[in-house]
């Protein structure tokens, strides 16, 4: 069952969607006490384009992670990372793949005909 944070994300548009992370990134950067010049000038954009961004009407994937990196937030990313997640069976097949036991070291061949040299 969902929670209702999630419902009530799931039930947002897509306009919605994009002021919350327009207030995300106006909200950090006061925070910080940047003007917007200041965190416009760090992201590397214009300032009347962070103007667009934090008004919703300009939202840019690019732009987004320029000024997250700006802001130093760029660990929200890592909610977007696959994690690989093995199945029981998965598990058990790499467990017994493993090895159990070391194997005896083999001699190069020039100490192994040292070895059994005879004194004849």
């Amino acid at each position: 069952m969902m929670d209702n944070a999630n419902m009530s994300i799931n039930s947002m548009s897509d306009n919605a969607i994009v002021e919350t992370i327009s207030n995300f990134i106006k909200y950090h950067r006061l925070e910080q006490n940047k003007t917007q010049s200041q965190l416009a000038t760090e992201a590397g954009i214009n300032r009347s384009t962070l103007v667009e961004f934090e008004k919703g009407k300009r939202a840019n994937m690019i732009t987004f992670i320029q000024l997250l990196r700006a802001l130093n937030l760029l660990h929200v990313i890592k909610q977007f990372e696959i994690q690989q997640q093995l199945s029981p069976i998965q598990l058990a097949e790499l467990e017994q793949s493993k090895r159990k036991r070391a194997s005896k070291t083999k001699l190069p061949l020039t100490q192994r005909m040292k070895k059994n040299k005879s004194n004849w």
